[in-house]
């Protein structure tokens, strides 16, 4: 059952909505300012928002711009409802991102069909997004929301590369968005004395090199293959196109960034105040695959960068972890034997 949230200061106005959104099997929820209706969004995390323009508290266009800086809801769609009054004010709340308007007094049918079509658009753009090759080509086909959107091509570039190739390195012109379509790529940086210290890993259905295109920088990392990889080049116009002309793709990028920040933030407090066999835990469980396949054949150098410590150190914690019953080794070969307690050592 799909959840509705209706954000109307006026009571009779919201019991109405409500008995019809009822009726016509939502799960509905209310708030009776844009203040609380905020929270509500946050808190309940509905798959659409009614939300009234003229409100004491907070309006309608408030409620929009916090929705809009607010990672984990700024991809829900809004319509917003109208006085016949305020009509010309509605190019603001499109410009700020608003799926649709709907003025007052409306027609019960069409609020139906509008809160359908939007329901249905919405599906379809997370359903198209699922981290796979199939996946991005249906999710640039469903962004795609004008006509000049339309005519970019999808055949973008794929190229190959094998383990240890530079994919790029620091200071390099930024050129293009990265989509890992199979493989593994670690992301580095290295100090005055030469030494490697890995700051992220993306494996398949990860994109990749984007900050620079949203700053319009060069680079300031290096990426290389840590396996034999396929990446697809999207090439910085396409990806400025969609990210600054379509409301649903920049949603998307916008919450993946912020999930993004948000390890590598975990990560650097990892570095500076984890024990060497938590930092050591993190590596190994960052390598394995989400599935069954538990092996990590990757060089102890690269293991070693991306704890953040000594490759003597990650040798001894290994061998350790071995000892314990955690991991076997065989030649270059590690294999997590106890996901779980391995686990349990980054509590």
């Amino acid at each position: 059952m799909k959840k509705i949230l209706v954000i109307e200061d006026n009571l009779e106005v919201r019991e109405n909505l409500c008995e019809i959104l009822e009726l016509a099997d939502y799960d509905v929820i209310s708030a009776e300012n844009g203040k609380i209706g905020v929270g509500k969004a946050k808190s309940e995390l509905p798959d659409i928002i009614l939300c009234d323009v003229m409100m004491p508290e907070l309006d309608g266009f408030g409620v929009m711009k916090i929705l809009n800086n607010t990672p984990k809801v700024n991809d829900i769609p809004l319509i917003f409802l109208t006085a016949m009054s305020e009509k010309n004010d509605m190019r603001k709340g499109m410009g700020l991102g608003a799926a649709d308007y709907i003025t007052k007094p409306f027609d019960d049918t069409e609020l139906l069909e509008a809160i359908e079509i939007r329901l249905k658009k919405s599906e379809r753009i997370k359903e198209s997004f699922d981290s796979s090759e199939q996946g991005l080509q249906k999710f640039f086909s469903e962004a795609k929301a004008s006509e000049e959107l339309q005519k970019l091509s999808l055949d973008k570039e794929i190229r190959k590369y094998s383990k240890k190739d530079i994919i790029y390195e620091d200071g390099q012109n930024a050129r293009w968005l990265y989509f890992v379509v199979a493989g593994r790529i670690k992301e580095y940086q290295t100090n005055e004395y030469g030494k490697e210290l890995t700051t992220s890993l993306y494996k398949t259905g990860d994109f990749f090199g984007y900050y620079p295109l949203l700053s319009d920088t060069k680079y300031s990392n290096n990426t290389a293959a840590s396996e034999d990889s396929v990446l697809r080049l999207i090439p910085k116009e396409d990806f400025s196109l969609l990210l600054f002309n379509n409301r649903d793709f920049a949603a998307q990028f916008i919450k993946m960034l912020a999930n993004r920040a948000e390890e590598t933030e975990k990560q650097l407090i990892d570095l500076a105040y984890s024990s060497v066999r938590k930092k050591v835990a993190n590596a190994l469980l960052s390598y394995i695959d989400e599935g069954n396949n538990h092996s990590i054949n990757v060089n102890r150098e690269d293991l070693a960068s991306k704890a953040g410590t000594a490759k003597e150190t990650l040798i001894r914690t290994i061998s350790d972890f071995k000892s314990e019953g955690l991991v076997s080794v065989k030649e270059k070969v590690i294999t997590v034997e106890d996901v779980e307690n391995l686990k349990k050592i980054m509590a």
